[in-house]
């Protein structure tokens, strides 16, 4: 039985030492250079007799940060994925609640990492993989460690400004392959395309089913996704077979029309996550490619990537919801009403797993970690924790869940899970803006902005960059004499999305 996600990289290297691992535009790496590579890392780390504490990764999306991930766990220790895209100002707010003992960084990145106020050692990629490999103190480590401790630690947007680092162990990694293997039947001869982020969760399905299979894995340029049949020539130069992409990603193949003037010759399972999948798009992909699998996944980073699925079994109309579909293999998905009883019969109710999925909770927040990990409250009798995701749903005629929206601001948008309040915080400390209100217009896909103030599109633009990633800047600015407020004296968010959407 495995019990640390290293199992998987061993298992591999013995049964297929030479076989190339992972890839991107530069390097590819083979199974054997990964684990030597991971544990000379790993030595390197272990000079700082760090265990089970965070070793942050600063460097732009590559193999060598894959190896960084893998050279955490090999030393004892856990991993964060830093967005190399990120303003400054919101990467030092997550390392300041990570406090990361190491931050790996190339030399490419390395003085940009030393703008960041942290009293983490900096360990310089090139330098470090030239490590002697210490076996012995390897081993060692190995030993104590079990499987629930961390794997990684995902940040995403909080409501209050501050970005929440949830924590995943290994146990809920293992979990979660072992179902994405069995269900979709990953092999050997799998070619995974990689567009998640690593900071993003859709990442760890295409990392660590490579790593327990012995698959191979291509870490896609991301501007291909501007230019959609370059996009398709890549999958078919690499020979690309499975695809765990955001529905965005898929939406732009299909608006731009690039499947009617090519389509990709190797593909054959198409996964996807993170946000709603509108059916048009979805059929013309199924139009074009009909004999592949498609399949609807849903969850939070809290859940460990995902806790349903739908394989798709049926034709869908346009405008018909595309179900979330059944709870994923060891993993309990209910939906509970306002009265935490479970919903009945076309009754909307908020979703809430248990199982071995859940998060450790979130990371330096045991304050946030309670409001939403809590004691079942269909179970009395036993401490018993569930997640309650805040996502609204119901269940159709056929059993499968459908997602209706959000319980509260938080947006699932371009494949991000965005909290609209952070948004806010940002423009209100804006000068020249009086006061702000983020909606989201769930219809055309986009951040609208409604403000007060004397300030322009431009100049708001420009100060929100310096804080917040491009993805959270939104598309329409709105400005108005007048915010309207409800009678608690709050925002009245309904009559502003009457009079802007």
């Amino acid at each position: 039985m495995n019990i640390n996600i290293l199992d998987y990289l061993e298992t591999s290297v013995d049964k297929l030492s030479d076989k190339v691992a992972y890839a991107d535009s530069s390097v590819e790496i083979t199974f054997y250079e990964l684990m030597r590579s991971s544990k000379a890392l790993a030595s390197k780390i272990l000079k700082l007799n760090a265990f089970k504490r965070p070793v942050a990764v600063y460097m732009p999306k590559c193999v060598n940060a894959i190896v960084s991930f893998l050279a955490a766990a090999y030393s004892g220790n856990f991993y964060t994925p830093i967005d190399y895209e990120m303003p400054l100002q919101r990467i030092q707010s997550i390392v300041d609640t990570l406090d990361p003992v190491v931050l790996i960084t190339d030399k490419e990145s390395l003085e940009k990492a030393r703008h960041i106020n942290s009293s983490a050692t900096i360990i310089v990629f090139e330098d470090a993989v030239s490590t002697d490999i210490a076996e012995n103190r390897l081993s060692d480590i190995r030993k104590l460690m079990i499987d629930t401790d961390p794997l990684y630690v995902l940040f995403t947007s909080g409501s209050t400004g501050t970005p929440k680092g949830v924590t995943i162990c290994h146990r809920s990694v293992i979990n979660y392959i072992e179902w994405v293997s069995d269900t979709f039947k990953i092999t050997e001869n799998e070619r995974f395309g990689n567009q998640a982020p690593f900071y993003f969760d859709n990442s760890v399905l295409d990392i660590y089913c490579t790593l327990r299979n012995g698959s191979t894995m291509f870490i896609i340029p991301s501007q291909l996704f501007s230019f959609p049949i370059k996009l398709i020539e890549y999958l078919d130069e690499k020979k690309i077979n499975v695809v765990f992409w955001v529905p965005s990603a898929m939406c732009l193949v299909a608006n731009l029309r690039a499947l009617q003037a090519k389509l990709p010759k190797h593909l054959r399972k198409i996964l996807f996550a993170g946000e709603v999948m509108p059916n048009k798009q979805l059929n013309i992909w199924r139009k074009h490619i009909p004999h592949a699998l498609y399949a609807n996944l849903y969850g939070p980073t809290e859940i460990t990537v995902d806790c349903t699925y739908y394989i798709i079994d049926r034709e869908f109309r346009d405008d018909e919801p595309l179900p979330i579909g059944v709870p994923c293999r060891n993993s309990d998905v209910f939906l509970l009403n306002d009265q935490n009883k479970l919903v009945a019969q076309d009754e909307i109710g908020e979703i809430c797993v248990r199982g071995t999925s859940l998060a450790l909770g979130y990371y330096n927040a045991p304050e946030k970690t309670a409001e939403v990990f809590v004691q079942n409250p269909l179970n009395p009798a036993y401490p018993e924790i569930i997640y309650r995701t805040g996502d609204l749903a119901k269940y159709n005629e056929r059993g499968e869940i459908i997602y209706l929206s959000r319980k509260d601001f938080q947006v699932k948008h371009m494949g991000h899970r965005i909290e609209l309040g952070e948004i806010e915080a940002a423009v209100n400390s804006i000068e020249r803006v009086n006061l702000c209100a983020c909606l989201y217009d769930s219809v055309k896909s986009r951040l609208v902005l409604v403000y007060q103030g004397q300030a322009d599109k431009i100049y708001i633009t420009e100060r929100m960059k310096m804080n917040l990633p491009n993805y959270m800047i939104p598309s329409q600015f709105i400005q108005l004499d007048e915010i309207p407020f409800n009678a608690n004296g709050k925002i009245d968010r309904l009559k502003l999305k009457d009079i802007v959407l």
